[in-house]
C-alpha cells in the first residue's frame, strides 16, 4: 500500500503546540508513505498569536502542501467548496492526527473523509480508548497526548517516541545562521531563554512574578546572557518582566519577541542551555530541539498530558480540585493553582537543570 500510494491526506488541526505535539506522528507518515504526496488539512490560525502549521513545519519535508478552513465552519457553500477541493485531489489515504472530541464528531468526520472518495481511514478515533489518554500503570500517570495520537497509528509501526529525531523539525542552516545572528550579542556567553506569553487567560503566571523570577535568576547565573521569545503583541510584557533581570545584572538582554519566525526562535532555543515558560507553543519548540525546559502550568488539563515530551524537563504543576477544567479564563477560583506558584518554586527547578 505504502509504495503504491502517490496521495496521502493529514488531518491536524491547531496552532504551535498543537502542531509540535504531532511531530512524531507526522515523522512516521513520512517514513511509511515516502514516495507519496502529503497535504495537510489543517485550520487557519484562530489567534494573532497561533502561527500557521506551513510556519512550523515549512523546510521539514514532513508536508509538501495544504488545505485550510475557518474552525466551525457552517456554510454549506464553503464546505461544498472544501468537499470538492478535496475530492478533486484524489487522496487515496487519510491519516487521522485530530484532537479528541468525542466518538460522534469521529464518526461525522469518517463520514465526510469517505464522502471525498477516500478509501483507507487511519487513525480516527472512533472507540472511547482511541480518544482517551490512557493510565499507564508503569509510571501512574496518563498518557501524552503525542502518545495517544500515534498509538491511534498502530498500523504504520513504531512511532519512536523516545528517538529525538522524532521530534526533528528538520531545521535549515540558513534558520541556525538567523539564531545565531540574533544571539550575537551575547558575545559567546551561554544563554537562559525565556518566554512569558500565552494565548490564554488560565494559563497566564503574571508579569510581576516573572519580574521578580529574573530579578533572582540573574545573581544566580551572572555570565548568563538573557533571551526573551514570543510574539510581537509579547514584547512589551516581555520588556517589563525582563526589567527584573536588568536589575541585578548587566549582562545582554535580548528581547526578540516577533523578530523571528517559529523556526528560527527553535533555532534560539537550540543554543540556550535551558528555557523557562509557559505550558505553550515555545515550550514545545524548545522541547522539539532538546533543550531542557521548566515549564509552568495551570492545573486546566490533567497532568502529564500536554507536558513536553523528554525527561530532561521539570515541571512546575500544583494539582487543585478543580484540575482538569479546561478553561481559557478562570474567574471564580482565579487561578489558584497557577497563582498558588512561588518565585523559590520556579528557582529550585531551574537550579535543578543549570546548577
Amino acid at each position: 500500500m505504502a509504495i503504491s500510494t502517490k496521495r496521502v491526506l493529514i488531518y491536524r488541526l491547531g496552532s504551535l503546540g498543537d502542531t509540535l505535539i504531532a511531530l512524531p506522528a507526522l515523522h512516521l507518515v513520512a517514513r511509511a508513505f515516502p514516495q507519496a504526496e502529503r497535504r495537510m488539512l489543517t485550520n487557519f490560525p484562530v489567534n494573532v498569536k497561533a502561527p500557521a502549521a506551513a510556519a512550523i513545519l515549512e523546510h521539514s519535508n514532513l508536508v509538501h502542501s495544504y488545505f485550510r478552513y475557518v474552525v466551525g465552519m457552517r456554510s454549506p457553500r464553503e464546505l461544498i467548496s472544501l468537499w470538492w477541493q478535496l475530492l478533486r485531489w484524489r487522496p487515496q489515504v487519510l491519516v487521522y492526527v485530530g484532537s479528541a472530541r468525542g466518538v460522534e464528531s469521529a464518526r461525522r468526520d469518517a463520514q465526510f473523509f469517505r464522502l471525498c472518495g477516500i478509501k483507507h481511514l487511519i487513525g480516527i478515533p472512533l472507540t472511547e480508548d482511541m480518544q482517551q489518554n490512557r493510565w499507564e500503570q508503569q509510571t501512574q500517570t496518563l498518557e501524552p497526548e503525542g502518545a495517544r495520537l500515534t498509538r491511534n497509528l498502530s498500523e504504520l509501526g513504531d512511532a519512536h517516541l523516545e528517538d529525538p529525531a522524532s521530534w526533528d523539525l528538520r531545521l535549515t542552516a540558513a534558520e541556525h545562521a538567523r539564531a545565531k545572528e540574533a544571539l550575537a550579542a551575547a558575545a559567546g556567553m551561554p544563554v537562559i531563554a525565556v518566554s512569558v506569553g500565552t494565548k490564554v487567560q488560565s494559563k497566564d503566571w503574571g508579569r510581576e512574578n516573572w519580574r521578580a523570577l529574573l530579578q533572582r535568576l540573574a545573581p544566580l547565573y551572572p555570565n548568563h546572557a538573557l533571551a526573551l521569545c514570543g510574539a510581537s503583541e509579547e514584547a512589551e510584557a516581555s520588556d517589563f518582566t525582563a526589567g527584573g533581570w536588568k536589575q541585578s545584572s548587566s549582562t545582554p538582554v535580548i528581547n526578540l519577541c516577533g523578530s523571528l519566525s517559529p523556526r528560527e526562535s527553535a533555532a534560539v532555543f537550540a543554543m540556550a542551555r535551558i528555557f523557562v515558560g509557559h505550558d505553550s507553543g515555545p515550550m514545545h519548540l524548545a522541547a522539539a530541539v532538546q533543550t531542557p525546559c521548566v515549564a509552568i502550568f495551570a492545573a486546566r488539563n490533567k497532568p502529564r498530558v500536554w507536558f513536553p515530551y523528554g525527561k530532561q524537563h521539570r515541571i512546575v504543576y500544583h494539582q487543585t480540585d478543580c484540575w482538569g477544567c479546561g478553561l481559557e479564563t478562570c474567574i471564580i477560583e482565579k487561578k489558584r493553582c497557577l497563582t498558588s506558584i512561588t518565585v523559590d518554586e520556579v528557582i529550585t527547578e531551574v537550579r535543578a537543570v543549570l546548577g
